[in-house]
């Protein structure tokens, strides 16, 4: 089962440079909800494989993204669409939740 890959500022800034659906779970090693949303994270990484790309990102490595983006809390998922940021989602929450708004993004192609 793939895994929901750690990704770096520069990295991320070329995945959203192009067209599709990006997952970013913003995580911290000293976060325990983050750790709890992490096998959830990494489910939707297998079930969303080719439909979308799925990543972790660890703020405390990467301060301006979260600064960017805004992210006061964590764990927080950002859902972006060919670069822009649709839907961010902060705390922990069921694999459903997370995946009913894939889905949405994914059909409004």
């Amino acid at each position: 089962m793939p895994k929901a890959e750690f990704i770096q500022e520069k990295e991320l800034e070329e995945v959203l440079a192009k067209d599709g659906l990006v997952v970013v779970d913003c995580t911290a090693t000293w976060c325990g909800p983050c750790r709890a949303l992490s096998p959830i994270v990494d489910q939707l990484a297998g079930d969303y494989e080719g439909r979308a790309q799925v990543f972790k990102l660890d703020i405390d490595e990467n301060k301006p993204v979260a600064t960017k983006f805004k992210v006061k809390s964590i764990p927080a998922v950002l859902i972006f669409k060919n670069g822009e940021l649709l839907e961010h989602m902060v705390g922990i929450a069921p694999y459903e939740k997370f995946s009913k708004a894939i889905d949405k993004n994914l059909q409004e192609t």
